[in-house]
């Protein structure tokens, strides 16, 4: 398996243009908190011949493949099997103190939905799945088959933001009781029983459910709300942090923390802004960017990606988030 023709890295040159001017000194350090395959790492390890890369992934064999992959970088590429929430003690137990530079590259990778043994696709039938770290205990198949009916139209609510959450969750209930539900398109057919007519012209019916299912498996946006406080608080000043969100959960979290930490945090009336109240972060994109139509032509799974970037402009003396 050939890694690289497995992944097309998304806004590849927008990441190299918004990072270059934090990555592109002598000593420099960049933490790739999602290595995935390693399409954006091999870009950024060649373009800066001087930059140490640290490679993030939770998924063993994407290490793997990505390790082979970059292998040619030596002590210059130093993967880490982690979540990308930790990032401060990966780069802790490699005896750095701060980076220059850090990529998120959110969602689930190329790899883990084109293999359909890793039961992430609603459109092959596979084990049901969908652990991003395959060392994990917790799977679709035991949220499916052991979850409260209340527990699922939660999750299917919260995290998949699906409009039909109650139904689903009672039609799953319903159907697990006469057998168990062990594979995706079991799942799938539970699912298009269950839709309207109506709405089923709208788009497939498990795709929400599905997104809701992989989050719970992999506590995504937990991790998110732990990772991106953790990466800002590891930037050197003039360090720079880029984000890429492919749904809108992951988005506002990435938003929220971002616009919280580029304003000014002095009460309102002081007459003098004092050295600890000036904001840490500026924001070096106006709202969230979007790939380009070429570039959503040439790779479709680019086309609901939102990217941010902030640079650090101040230490944080208030502490780790």
């Amino acid at each position: 398996m050939d890694a690289s023709q497995l992944h097309i890295p998304v806004m590849l040159e927008r990441c190299l243009e918004l990072l270059a001017p934090a990555i592109g000194r002598p000593g420099a350090v960049l933490v790739d908190g999602t290595l995935g395959l390693g399409g954006h790492s091999e870009a950024m390890l060649e373009r800066f011949p001087e930059l140490t890369l640290i490679g993030l992934d939770r998924d063993p064999e994407a290490l793997r493949l990505a390790g082979e992959r970059l292998a040619r970088f030596g002590e210059r590429f130093r993967p880490v099997h982690t979540t990308y929430d930790g990032i401060d003690s990966a780069i802790a137990e490699l005896g750095y103190d701060a980076i220059d530079g850090a990529l998120y590259d959110l969602g689930v990778s190329s790899m883990q939905l084109d293999l359909p043994e890793r039961g992430f696709s609603y459109s092959k039938d596979a084990p049901l799945d969908m652990r991003m770290d395959t060392t994990a205990e917790l799977t679709a198949e035991r949220i499916v088959a052991e979850y409260p009916e209340a527990e699922l139209r939660r999750i299917f609510r919260d995290y998949g933001e699906e409009k039909l959450a109650q139904r689903y969750a009672s039609f799953i209930v319903k159907a697990r009781a006469q057998h168990p539900i062990t594979r995706t398109m079991q799942l799938v057919d539970v699912l298009q029983a269950a839709t309207p007519a109506a709405i089923s012209k709208q788009g497939h019916p498990a795709k929400r459910v599905f997104q809701a299912l992989r989050i719970e498996v992999n506590q995504e946006l937990a991790v998110l709300e732990r990772a991106i406080p953790r990466a800002v608080d590891a930037l050197n000043v003039g360090g720079r942090l880029v984000v890429m969100s492919y749904q809108s959960l992951e988005d506002r979290i990435v938003k929220r923390v971002f616009q919280a930490r580029s304003r000014s945090t002095a009460p309102v009336g002081l007459p003098v802004e004092l050295p600890e109240h000036r904001p840490e972060l500026r924001l070096l994109t106006r709202g969230a960017e979007l790939a380009g139509d070429d570039e959503k032509e040439r790779n479709p799974r680019s086309a609901p990606v939102r990217l941010r970037a902030v640079e650090r402009v101040r230490e944080n003396v208030r502490g780790a988030s």
